[in-house]
C-alpha cells in the first residue's frame, strides 16, 4: 500500500519581492505537481491564500522532510 506523504514535496521561499503578500521567505511551502508548470520553470505552490499558484521555479530550493512532519503538513491542509 502506497503512503500518502511519500509524494509530498516541499520547498523553502529564498525570494517574494514581486509577491510579498502571497510568499513569506524561508517558509516551507509544499508543492502540487504539474509537468506544465515545471516544463516552463515554474512550480505550483500552495501560498499564503490557501490556494494553489505559480511562482518561478529559482525562488525556492527544494527540501525533504521527515515522515513525521510531512504527515503533520498533510494532516493540516
Amino acid at each position: 500500500m502506497k503512503n500518502e506523504t511519500s509524494d509530498l514535496e516541499f520547498v523553502v521561499c529564498i525570494n517574494n519581492v514581486e509577491y510579498p503578500a502571497s510568499l513569506e521567505r524561508h517558509k516551507i511551502y509544499r508543492v502540487l505537481p504539474d509537468e506544465d508548470a515545471a516544463r516552463e520553470g515554474d512550480l505550483r505552490v500552495i501560498d499564503e491564500s490557501g490556494e494553489d499558484y505559480l511562482y518561478p521555479a529559482s525562488w525556492f530550493i527544494a527540501i525533504a522532510l521527515p515522515q513525521a512532519i510531512q504527515e503533520s503538513v498533510r494532516l493540516a491542509a
